[in-house]
C-alpha cells in the first residue's frame, strides 16, 4: 500500500471513530440529563452536538482532501481541511460565547441548576474518559500528517474535557452547598478555548490566504545551498493546502553544462526538498548563471 494512502486510511478511522465517539456521548449525556433534569448535563449533550457536527465535518473533510488533482483543481483539494478547521474555529467561539453568557447569568441570578445524582457523576467521568482518549489520538495523527481539520477536531474533544470537569466541579462543591464555583470555573475555561480556538483559526486563515509557513522558506534555502551544483537561486514561493505544501522556486547552474545535466540538477533540488519535508511537491525552473 502507498505512504499516501495509508495516511489517508489512518485519518479516516481517527475521524470516523471521533463521530461514533461524538454520538455516543450526546446521546449518553442527553438521556442522563432528561432523566435527572440536570440542566448543567444536559448543556454539555448539547456542548457534545456541537462535537458532533464538527466531528461529522472533519471526516468529510480529511476524504475529501485525500482527493488528487483533477482538471477543476489542479493543486488536489487539501485547503478543504483548511476551510474545515476555520468553521470548527467559529463553532468553538460560539460555544466559548454560550459558556461566558451562562456562566456570567448564573453568577448575577445565583441559579447553579445542578442536580447531583450518582448518574451525574457516571456520565461527566466517562465523558471525560473519552474525550481524553478522543483528543490524544486526533492530536497524534493530526501532528503525524499535518492535518488542521484533525487538530481541530482534537481541540474539540479537549474543550469537552475541560467544560466536563467544570460541571464535574459544579457537581462536587454542590455537594458542599458552594454553587458559585461551576460558573466562575467555567469563565477560566472559556477564556483558555478562546485563546486556543485563535490560534488555531488564525492558522487556517493565513493557510487560505496562502501564507507561507512559518519557518519553511527559511528550511528550503538551507537545503538548496548545500546542493554544490545550484549557483544561486530566487524567487522562492511557498504556499499551504491543507496538509500539503506546494513550492516553486529558480536555481542558476553553470550555464556550459548539457540540459540533460541541468534538468538532473532540478531533479537533485526536488528530491532533497521532498526527502527532508514531508508531504510537499516540488517545481524547479532552471535558468544558466551569467
Amino acid at each position: 500500500m502507498a505512504i499516501g494512502s495509508q495516511a489517508s486510511k489512518e485519518k479516516n478511522a481517527i475521524a470516523l471513530s471521533s463521530v461514533i465517539a461524538a454520538v455516543f456521548l450526546t446521546s449518553f449525556k442527553l438521556i442522563i440529563g432528561l432523566l435527572t433534569g440536570s440542566l448543567g448535563i444536559i448543556s454539555e449533550a448539547l456542548h457534545s452536538g456541537l462535537d458532533l457536527v464538527a466531528a461529522a465535518i472533519t471526516l468529510f473533510a480529511v476524504r475529501y482532501a485525500d482527493k488528487p488533482a483533477d482538471d477543476g483543481h489542479h493543486y488536489g483539494h487539501g485547503k478543504i481541511e483548511n476551510y474545515s478547521a476555520l468553521i470548527e474555529t467559529v463553532l468553538l467561539f460560539v460555544t466559548c460565547a454560550w459558556i461566558i453568557y451562562e456562566a456570567i447569568r448564573r453568577l448575577i441570578t445565583h441559579e447553579t441548576e445542578i442536580e447531583v445524582t450518582v448518574w451525574s457523576f457516571v456520565v461527566i467521568i466517562t465523558s471525560i474518559v473519552i474525550d481524553f482518549s478522543r483528543s490524544r489520538a486526533l492530536s497524534r495523527v493530526a501532528k503525524k500528517h499535518d492535518s488542521q481539520a484533525l487538530e481541530a477536531d482534537a481541540l474539540h474533544f479537549s474543550t469537552d474535557i475541560w467544560s466536563s470537569a467544570v460541571v464535574l466541579i459544579g457537581l462536587i462543591c454542590a455537594a458542599f452547598n458552594f454553587n458559585l464555583a461551576d460558573p466562575i470555573a467555567a469563565l477560566m475555561v472559556a477564556l483558555i478555548v478562546l485563546t486556543v480556538s485563535y490560534r488555531l483559526g488564525k492558522k487556517s486563515f493565513d493557510a487560505l490566504l496562502d501564507k507561507a509557513p512559518l519557518g519553511l522558506s527559511e528550511r528550503i534555502r538551507e537545503i538548496v545551498l548545500e546542493i554544490p551544483e545550484v549557483k544561486n537561486f530566487h524567487d522562492l514561493k511557498v504556499r499551504e493546502s491543507g496538509p500539503y505544501k506546494f513550492v516553486d522556486l529558480n536555481i542558476h547552474v553553470d550555464k556550459n553544462i548539457s540540459i540533460d545535466r541541468a534538468h538532473e540538477i532540478s531533479h537533485l533540488v526536488e528530491e532533497a526538498i521532498t526527502k527532508k519535508i514531508k508531504n510537499v511537491k516540488v517545481m524547479v525552473h532552471t535558468e544558466p548563471d551569467s
